[in-house]
């Protein structure tokens, strides 16, 4: 079957830039000594994860349990949350051990200490990191704090808890405003990361880990002393945001979304079937404005160095509308057209449709199960 007889709006992934991403990532991890563990929230699939860990990857990262018990149970013998759990969670916790080899964040003493009972009382251990704040202010602690490096000898001390290191993400980094703010966010993320090890080491408190994560800055992450493992996630796919960033290029892109065209009722304007049900309200992000809810490409097809449209800017989303302005002198959208789209955040996509289309240019090679999709909890 070719693509141009798919269902619209169907989520399309093409096997060659998936493949090739994946490669470059791993490559450029293998050359500076450091372990990948993608982060799976961007794809949701076993299969993928699987070429991921053929390839060299040390594991996986998932958001949420929910995730990591639809891995563990495909086989993944390696994953990680890099996520704050609450003890609450603890019979789960167990029964993935008895699957996998779990680990995840911590950032609160209370939560710790939390942990450190119930798994004492399930007879088990667990391995965990503390989360470090490097700038995003969201989780973590703080490194500035004097009790920083007593939260660590904290958790080191607890029974039932294995301290495997420290952890991070930068997601400042998608508020980055040119390159070399990029590369300021991953060199200051590496030596907050790399300060703070070394304090806990001289203490006497083993670090063995130290583990960023984030695509933007990776390839500068790539670049810095002292980290240990990296945790990009969205690099396997892309997106518009990603290119925004510099952190890919149009022919990277591996995840678009087929839409037709279903009405055009003016000139100016044209609607496509692809709503925020398949799209997402996510704006995109990078170096200059990016407007709209998508890049569009005109046609089923997506050869290597095919330009989008810039005179279509698809600039509100309904449910199921995709309402899409057509600038005077672009040529006009009939109904029954076919385009593909970019959209603004690939993460989200693979999260609103069950099954991605693996495809090979004009070629459709088989259905993609999302097997993590709506894993919240």
């Amino acid at each position: 079957m070719t693509v141009d007889r798919l269902a619209t709006p169907s989520v399309l992934v093409e096997r060659s830039r998936l493949h090739a991403n994946i490669d470059r990532m791993q490559a450029a991890a293998d050359r500076r000594g450091v372990r990948l563990r993608p982060h799976a929230k961007t794809h949701k699939s076993p299969a993928v994860a699987d070429w991921q860990i053929a390839r060299g990857a040390v594991g996986i990262c998932c958001a949420k349990l929910g995730e990591a018990e639809v891995f563990a149970g495909a086989g993944v013998a390696d994953i990680r949350l890099p996520y704050p759990l609450h003890p609450v969670n603890a019979a789960r916790v167990v029964a993935l051990l008895d699957q996998t080899r779990l680990s995840f964040i911590v950032d609160h003493p209370d939560v710790a200490r939390g942990w450190s009972q119930a798994m004492t009382a399930a007879g088990r251990e667990v391995d965990v990191l503390v989360k470090v704040d490097v700038g995003f202010h969201r989780c973590g602690i703080d490194p500035a704090l004097p009790g920083a490096l007593e939260f660590i000898r904290l958790v080191a001390s607890l029974p039932g808890l294995g301290l495997r290191g420290l952890l991070s993400h930068a997601g400042q980094a998608y508020h980055a405003t040119s390159a070399d703010h990029l590369k300021a966010i991953a060199e200051e993320e590496a030596a907050i990361l790399t300060r703070l090890a070394t304090a806990a080491r001289e203490a006497g408190i083993a670090i063995e880990e130290v583990s960023a994560g984030a695509t933007p800055p990776a390839r500068f992450s790539l670049e810095q002393d002292g980290l240990s493992e990296l945790r990009p996630g969205n690099y396997a796919y892309f997106d518009r945001t990603q290119v925004g960033l510099g952190a890919a290029t149009l022919d990277d892109c591996a995840l678009t979304v087929l839409a037709r065209v279903v009405s055009a009722p003016a000139a100016d304007r044209a609607i496509l079937d692809c709503g925020s049900k398949t799209l997402s309200n996510d704006l995109a992000r990078g170096f200059s404005p990016l407007p709209g809810h998508g890049t569009v490409f005109r046609g089923a097809g997506l050869p290597p160095g095919r330009q989008p449209d810039t005179g279509l800017t698809i600039e509100r989303l309904s449910e199921e509308h995709a309402t899409v302005r057509v600038e005077a002198g672009a040529a006009p959208l009939a109904p029954g057209d076919l385009v593909r789209v970019l959209p603004n955040h690939s993460c989200v996509v693979s999260n609103l449709v069950d099954r991605v289309w693996l495809v090979d240019g004009p070629d459709v090679i088989e259905p993609l199960p999302v097997a993590a999709r709506g894993r919240l909890t």
